[in-house]
């Protein structure tokens, strides 16, 4: 199947005007790393299912009203911040933000992909690093993980991230050098 080549706006504003295609594309694209963003975050295939599938009805609800005034994976991730936001509430905990004071200013994805060499042992080992990744990002506080995980699942930018996060974009840069450094310190013995 051929990947539809207009932008993300471009088929948000289809779907707003009725094109069901464009929805599947949308859907298409932002399965995945949605989808590993909310079970990164959460740790649990149920929570992050609902989490997922509430967020693409609150993108269908809010259809209509669709305007590109950020790029699509902004206004997507905000929804998903949003929504994580509120399932923490829901449950009693608030994110924690480590930082110092002055620094203000379809694979679920729990497995490496697969290399070219698929030799038993290389096998084991890749299933060792992935799951050593997996409790590395459990480790970090959540609000370094979000961040981090909206830079690579979501491929946005520090403005983006700043906004969806509602800080500014040193306060994301911080938090994402402090969550770098934690997983290469984590993960030291891998390399």
């Amino acid at each position: 199947m051929q990947q539809d080549p207009r932008t993300d706006e471009a088929l948000m504003l289809a779907y707003r005007d009725g094109d069901g295609a464009a929805f599947e594309a949308l859907y298409g694209r932002w399965r995945g790393p949605l989808y590993r963003y909310f079970l990164r975050q959460c740790g649990h295939a149920g929570e992050a299912d609902e989490l997922f599938q509430d967020v693409f009805m609150r993108m269908i609800g809010a259809a209509a009203n669709y305007e590109p005034t950020a790029r699509f994976s902004t206004w997507l991730f905000r929804i998903a911040h949003n929504r994580l936001v509120d399932h923490w509430r829901k449950m009693g905990r608030e994110p924690v933000d480590p930082l110092p004071s002055d620094e203000d200013g379809d694979d679920c994805g729990n497995n490496p992909p697969a290399a070219e060499d698929s030799a038993p042992d290389r096998q084991v080992e890749r299933r060792e690093l992935g799951e050593a990744l997996m409790a590395a990002l459990n480790e970090l506080p959540d609000l370094q993980r979000e961040a981090f995980l909206l830079a690579e699942e979501g491929g946005l930018t520090l403005e983006q991230i700043a906004s969806i996060s509602g800080v500014g974009r040193e306060t994301i840069k911080s938090r994402l050098r402090y969550a770098t450094g934690k997983l290469r310190n984590k993960l030291e013995p891998w390399r």
